[in-house]
């Protein structure tokens, strides 16, 4: 009899033959991709050790994922090469709801390769080749991969691979190297490619539940002075089902894609004379703008904010002071030389807030002092990363800075959250979880302030968060190194989480501006400054309406509110009379004066979404009524003019959605 030893599955003490992989516990579990094994994520090709804690981790959990859509990135990287034997390697990390791969091929790709390379990308699947884990040194690991260029240079960045390039720790981290291998059933080589694993036990778990998406141009490590590379997206899932489901909600966000509807709508632009990720808003896009940007400064000073203006440019001294230079410089615009300085477009509002603030002596009886303002902002934001609305290079900020006692804390993050949370059920939002963003415990030093400040706000932050009632998502080092901060993040309507309002301790500017006031027993404190953006930007929450609404907007933020489309021509003096009834009641209207025929007038008016179509014919001229033609296509005739104006100014009121 073979030698036992004892490991701990699921906390349940188990006996085992030495030499016991973990896979050996799960035979027979396909969903079981790869085991946590103390706490860590190893192939089930892993060999067991005395008093090892062992648990699955199925394909369809968060780590099984990761895992699945890794190892479906190798796979497309073999195919790659085996297509293009001269293209070389770069990174290749899963990513939300997929994996991406990169590499240094002499032409871009086009869809017909993407098609080949998926058909290739089967037929490994189908062959059911193994991932094999092998341990190599540095030096052996560069003689193997002399021929990758991008490899090896990874390898002299192992120890600093999370800072080297976006997705580099899937790679390479501390500790030793490893290559995986793909192996054929016959135990022959197929192709290996380095990396820190965990990989599937088989391509045959990957069925027939991936595809390749796309590609694009993305530079080497992120940076614009290195080789540009080609970057190809694919996505994998648990069953085909799950990737079916998937596609469908890609559809379904691509007929809701605001730069689309944008463009539909006339709503923005984005003109190339302007410069990229510098939109522009149209009149019927400035209704919009100017509807959100008005409630929410008139809600601002309900919430006992004071409205405040700050230039947009600023001498390069201020931001040394608040800290953001030379620490976010790459992230601003390159400075401009007048009078002898240096200027910045400013990208954060706080650092004239604080300037505000220190205008004059401060008294405890002036706390908590709120400051308020649209503030334009600008970032220099990689061409890559732009986005539309929802990531550009200048945008308003609904942005705020509370300063209150250490003692009124905890009363101002919790009205600042109940803030945010109001304001975006005003808007239509109502699924909502919050995640708390705290220090790296492993790199302190890379963090401003005391543990006593650190542990104190953390304190704050997550009990406002437990007192909401909403889900709480730990984000463990994700806090900036001035402080820790809850961020609200919101589902739309098709599911999709978008990250909207932050609340943010700042440790670092109260100390270097300076900021004190004067307490009850006379001695000079700092106050605790608190960031907040409600949105995050006019400019991004209008795109994540625009999406979340398909464009039909609720009829309080509708451009245009009720659309007059007469029968024929010889009833528009009439409808015209009606409309201008309406907008005396501060009703947005327009009229279609087009020569089209009535039927078209009604298929323009239904692609414009209008929450409602006023109708006018001989009827309703006869009988002084108004016909309503709804977005569902159902209609109501004969509406008497003062019911009708009742019905919309109604909608308008409660914020309804039609």
């Amino acid at each position: 009899m073979s030698a036992q030893i004892t490991v701990h599955l699921a906390g349940d003490a188990r006996s085992v033959p030495e030499a016991t992989t973990a896979g050996a516990l799960f035979e027979g579990r396909r969903e079981v991709v790869v085991a946590r094994v103390n706490g860590e994520l190893r192939d089930l090709a892993h060999v067991l050790a005395e008093g090892d804690a062992v648990e699955p981790v199925t394909m369809d959990s968060e780590d099984g994922l990761a895992v699945l859509r890794h190892s479906c990135a190798h796979v497309l990287a073999q195919a790659v090469q085996e297509v293009n034997p001269s293209a070389k390697l770069g990174i290749g990390p899963p990513i939300r709801d997929g994996f991406y791969y990169d590499f240094d091929v002499e032409n871009p790709f086009t869809p017909e390769d993407l098609k080949a390379l998926e058909k290739v990308m089967q037929r490994i699947i189908n062959e059911g080749q193994t991932f094999v884990r092998r341990e190599v040194s540095d030096e052996d690991a560069l003689i193997e991969l002399a021929h990758e260029p991008y490899k090896c240079e990874l390898v002299g960045l192992k120890s600093n691979a999370a800072d080297a390039a976006d997705g580099a720790s899937a790679e390479v981290g501390e500790g030793g190297l490893t290559i995986y291998d793909n192996l054929r059933r016959d135990g022959s080589r197929a192709w290996g490619d380095l990396c820190r694993g965990p990989h599937i036990p088989s391509t045959k778990l990957l069925g027939n539940a991936f595809k390749v998406m796309r590609s694009a141009a993305a530079y080497w490590r992120g940076d614009q002075a290195n080789n540009q590379l080609q970057r190809v997206y694919g996505t994998a899932w648990p069953t085909k089902e799950a990737l079916t489901e998937y596609l469908n909600r890609l559809a379904e966000a691509e007929k809701r894609d605001h730069r689309k509807l944008g463009a539909e709508l006339d709503l923005f632009s984005f003109p190339d004379e302007i410069g990229s990720g510098l939109p522009v808003f149209h009149p019927k896009g400035g209704v919009l703008k100017r509807e959100m940007e008005d409630y929410v400064r008139r809600r601002h000073i309900e919430e006992g904010f004071d409205y405040v203006g700050t230039p947009h440019i600023s001498k390069e001294g201020l931001f040394h002071t608040s800290g953001h230079l030379p620490y976010y410089a790459d992230t601003m615009f390159p400075p401009m030389e007048f009078e002898g300085s240096d200027y910045y477009l400013k990208a954060m509002n706080c650092p004239m807030h604080n300037l505000i603030y220190r205008s004059r002596g401060r008294s405890y009886r002036d706390l908590p002092m709120r400051l308020f303002e649209f503030g334009h902002v600008y970032r220099y934001e990689k061409s890559g990363v732009i986005h539309g609305l929802t990531r550009v290079r200048g945008f308003a900020q609904d942005d705020s800075h509370s300063y209150v006692t250490k003692e009124q804390a905890a009363d101002e993050i919790k009205h600042l959250l109940e803030f945010c949370l109001g304001l975006f059920r005003d808007f239509g939002l109502e699924d909502f979880y919050l995640e708390l963003s705290t220090r790296d415990e492993k790199n302190k030093e890379k963090f401003v302030g005391s543990e006593e400040q650190w542990t104190e706000a953390t304190t704050v932050l997550e009990q406002a968060c437990l007192d909401s009632g909403l889900a709480l998502v730990p984000d463990p080092g994700g806090a900036a190194f001035y402080g820790p901060k809850v961020s609200v993040q919101a589902k739309d309507a098709i599911g999709r989480t978008w990250q909207l309002s932050t609340i943010q301790y700042d440790f670092n500017q109260p100390e270097g501006f300076g900021l004190e006031y004067q307490a009850a027993d006379g001695s000079r404190q700092r106050p605790v400054m608190i960031h907040s953006a409600k949105f995050g930007s006019i400019e991004r929450f209008i795109g994540v309406l625009t999406e979340h609404y398909a464009g039909a907007f609720p009829v309080w933020l509708s451009p245009v509110q009720a659309l007059g489309v007469p029968v024929a021509e010889e009833f528009t003096p009439y409808l015209r009379d009606v409309l201008d009834r309406f907008e005396a009641h501060g009703i947005r209207v327009e009229l279609d004066g087009s020569d089209d025929r009535f039927p078209k007038k009604i298929r323009n008016a239904s692609k414009s979404k209008v929450p409602y179509i006023l109708i006018a014919g001989g009827e309703d001229q006869a009988a002084g009524t108004i016909s309503f033609r709804y977005r569902d296509g159902s209609q109501e005739n004969g509406v008497a003019i003062d019911d009708a104006i009742a019905k919309v100014r109604a909608a308008i009121d409660t914020k309804a959605q039609v």
